[in-house]
């Protein structure tokens, strides 16, 4: 137990902002076709820094996805929805999807870099 306020206890958070765009699909077979380019399109945000993590959701015991997670760096919730709607997918009208900003405050990540190989580990 601890005597400190919730005011003390985030003081040193993290707080930071993104956005996240959590999808759900059209059951149509014109997804498949579709696949490669927005693949394409989530490396793009990946490599211009606009895309955090992204990955399809599965309800237990499917191995179907049943949606998917966006989580985006963006300045604004405009900015969001602007990266959004340019999702293949969701210009050809294959997904639909919310859109809402979360506060990131606790969380650790944990990365083994090896110099001898050049190898990176991302702990699970």
């Amino acid at each position: 137990m601890t005597d400190k306020t919730p005011d003390q206890l985030t003081a040193n958070m993290l707080r930071k902002e993104f956005y996240v765009v959590t999808t759900t699909p059209a059951r149509s077979p014109e997804i498949a076709k579709l696949l490669p380019e927005h693949l394409d399109y989530q490396v793009r945000l990946e490599r211009e820094g606009k895309l955090f993590g992204a990955g399809p959701f599965y309800e237990e015991g499917d191995d179907v996805p049943s949606g998917g997670m966006i989580i985006l760096r963006a300045q604004s919730a405009a900015e969001a929805r602007e990266i959004a709607d340019a999702d293949p997918f969701h210009k050809a009208g294959l997904r639909t999807y919310t859109l809402r900003k979360w506060m990131m405050n606790e969380g650790a990540i944990t990365l083994t870099i090896r110099y001898s190989d050049q190898s990176v580990v991302i702990a699970d």
